[in-house]
């Protein structure tokens, strides 16, 4: 039986990207010229409605185009929302529709390149897309193959994403672990090897937890105090005052319900808060976002601060939301990333832990870890899990292609 033609995708919260094993070895498609992976973002834009994806939609977004950005639509799989109808790009259409369609043009570019046409896929997915929900969980699955069907696949298997990047790595003798960050999972597998490089997974793990939830730990102390947040609202029907109200800053710090904020009756609930405020100068900067629709630029500058203030050498860097006003940002130190993020950090440390526990091993058991994810290069993670596993050396050469590489390794044989 002649195996079909499968490609591997790598379809990320942040970022994306497909391949294929050429001589046995992973070959990653240029999905962008020059570029092995893009990010996982649409926008629509809103005259003549064509969706443009990558960095092509980011371009968009930052140069001011009228259309509407959207990104990390995977942590939308399994939940009510991806089924909702919004008008995007002048039609009606779900979330649903749109990872549907993203999908399609993966696939269209991929052929493109490389002068083939692929009927099925072997995708990546986490070990859990939602951490304690084991029908979300199955739903999810089910959705994304959905999505893939409707992009033009014939058929669609999965593999774990930790276990794909396991794949990609260089065989060592001994007990290791899988450390994958992902823009909104993390997962966990444990694996030992033999000298010949025989694989044995031990045991996999996942939460929902990664990259986006640390942007919006960020967001919430250093860009929405700016917006307002914990600012004090007069009462309309007394003398007192009110905090404002928390959840248009947790959804306004989350990448993936930004979209939902831009409506009628979130404008007229902001505008409402900045008239009664006691400090109206922050609140006007929260109508101004939603009138111009400037969540997303507000969610890069987050992420661009993370990532400047964890390079070598760097003690800070500002969040910058000259977006909105000209000089205005917070600083964002070491220091202080360290502590907002300590609490999600015990959480990835906890869920390694249990990994370890299902695997029946102790810490001092393993002799490597493997970090795979943008997020994984954070230095605080590091710091974790070199205290978890103090005998471990730690690899993150291939931390940004790991996935995919697997994925593309493995896809001959997925449908064999």
């Amino acid at each position: 039986m002649t195996a079909p033609a499968t490609l591997g995708i790598d379809f990320g919260t942040s970022n994306s990207a497909a391949g294929l094993s050429v001589a046995g070895q992973p070959y990653l498609i240029e999905l962008e010229p020059g570029e092995s992976s893009l990010p996982t973002a649409v926008f629509f834009d809103a005259g003549e409605g064509r969706m443009r994806i990558g960095n092509s939609a980011i371009r968009a977004l930052t140069a001011g185009e009228e259309g509407r950005f959207m990104r990390a639509l995977k942590s939308l799989l399994g939940t009510p929302l991806l089924h909702e109808e919004r008008r995007l790009g002048g039609q009606r259409m779900t979330f649903a529709d749109v990872i549907a369609r993203f999908l399609s043009e993966v696939k269209s570019r991929a052929e493109a390149q490389t002068r083939m046409t692929f009927t099925h896929a072997l995708s990546g997915r986490p070990v859990r897309f939602h951490s304690k929900d084991d029908a979300r969980n199955a739903r999810a699955e089910e959705d994304l193959r959905a999505c893939y069907k409707r992009a033009g696949f014939e058929d669609v298997r999965f593999m774990l994403e930790p276990e794909a990047a396991l794949r990609a790595t260089r065989p060592h003798a001994g007990v290791g672990l899988i450390v994958d960050i992902g823009g909104g999972t993390s997962d966990f597998t444990a694996f030992s090897q033999k000298d010949d490089g025989a694989t044995q997974i031990l045991a996999s793990h996942g939460i929902r937890l990664g990259g986006t939830d640390f942007d919006q730990r960020i967001s919430l102390s250093k860009a929405m105090p700016l917006l307002g947040r914990g600012s004090q609202i007069r009462d309309s029907f007394g003398p007192g005052t009110l905090p404002a109200p928390n959840r248009i800053f947790n959804d306004l710090s989350s990448w993936q319900m930004i979209p939902f904020l831009y409506t009628p009756e979130e404008l007229r609930a902001a505008r409402d808060l900045a008239r009664h405020a006691v400090e109206p100068e922050k609140l006007a900067r929260l109508v101004a976002t939603l009138e111009d629709q400037l969540g997303h630029d507000i969610a890069f500058a987050v992420e661009r601060a993370k990532i400047a203030v964890n390079q070598p050498g760097t003690v800070s860097a500002p969040v910058s939301l000259t977006v909105l006003e000209r000089g205005l940002q917070a600083p964002l130190t070491n220091d202080e990333l360290s502590d907002l993020l300590g609490p999600q950090m015990e959480e990835l440390t906890k869920a390694a832990e249990d990994t370890l526990q299902m695997a029946g091993l102790s810490s001092e058991d393993v002799g490597r870890i493997v970090l795979v994810g943008g997020s994984a290069l954070l230095s605080s993670l590091q710091t974790q899990m070199q205290i978890l596993c103090p005998q471990a050396t730690m690899e993150s050469g291939q931390a940004l292609t790991a996935v995919a590489d697997g994925l593309a390794t493995a896809a001959p044989t997925a449908f064999c």
